[in-house]
């Protein structure tokens, strides 16, 4: 599912504006005749999936309109090194001057996608899914939950405001499980789902005393996550949804997918994710 373009270019422009400084290029206004014409190929320097190519034309395009844009590729797509990504055609001055912001968003959303693909991959035959979580750059949120998608996982929440996520320190600061459950079921709505996290099994054991859509299995070692699946399996009232979250890495979470649990959410993939390697060159 793509963007729509009126949340891409506001990013774009955003970003522009910041590498633009007073308002042009020194560099390429020094260098480059006005009337100059150019070609850029952006080609993938190492293997991975690709997210953000609606981020990088936009970039052109809004900088100047009178560029021609060629994808080869679309976002999903696997990439192999030396793999042709998008050309580019027009006022060579102005392909310089987007060039960096286009490369910045495509490398970095890309490195989202190809990050979440490979935890994807290592838990495709079990019924875990890979979530992402609020752990965003600040103004990417929407760019960064779409890399995600990119590369086969799934969205957690997008802000506060899409449903009751019960944490540690709601539970503190309202006196405990109970009460905190008690509060969030009488402030929502029929429409809002509640989640509540625990960290221990005798914590799962009181909430599953009430009717809760989902619960977050914090911090648990991949035995103790099954003990929490049989547990809620045997005692559940209605189905729940169970998600597992901290200490996720590419080396455990296979283990923590055969415990059972529903979803697997990882911060690490949007918020110290490894750009993937990309370049532009000048096609002569």
């Amino acid at each position: 599912m793509s963007l729509p373009s009126l949340i891409i270019n506001d990013m774009v422009g955003s970003a522009l504006r910041e590498d633009l400084g007073h308002g042009h290029d020194s560099t390429t206004s020094a260098l480059i005749p006005p009337g100059h014409q150019g070609k850029l190929i952006m080609r993938a320097r190492d293997s991975g999936v690709l997210a953000g190519l609606d981020f990088a034309i936009a970039t052109f395009i809004l900088f100047d309109n009178t560029l021609v844009t060629t994808a080869h590729k679309k976002d999903g797509d696997k990439l192999a090194a030396d793999d042709a990504i998008l050309t580019i055609e027009g006022n060579a001055q102005s392909l310089l001057t987007a060039e960096r912001t286009a490369l910045n968003f495509l490398s970095h959303l890309s490195g989202i996608a190809t990050k979440t693909n490979a935890f994807v991959k290592e838990v495709e035959d079990t019924k875990a899914s890979i979530a992402c979580t609020r752990k965003t750059l600040p103004g990417l949120r929407a760019a960064q939950k779409y890399a995600v998608r990119a590369g086969g996982g799934k969205n957690h929440r997008f802000g506060l405001d899409d449903g009751i996520l019960i944490k540690d320190n709601h539970i503190a600061l309202c006196g405990g499980i109970e009460q905190a459950i008690e509060r969030a079921k009488s402030a929502c709505g029929h429409m809002v789902k509640i989640e509540i996290e625990v960290d221990t099994l005798n914590q799962l054991k009181a909430v599953l005393e009430y009717q809760i859509d989902a619960i977050l299995l914090d911090n648990m070692a991949p035995a103790l996550l099954k003990e929490a699946v049989a547990l809620v399996q045997g005692r559940a009232k209605s189905p729940i949804l169970l998600e597992a979250s901290g200490g996720v890495n590419i080396k455990t979470v296979r283990a923590i997918a055969q415990s059972g649990v529903d979803i697997i959410s990882i911060g690490g993939l949007t918020h110290s994710v490894q750009a993937l390697d990309i370049g532009l060159d000048i096609a002569l």
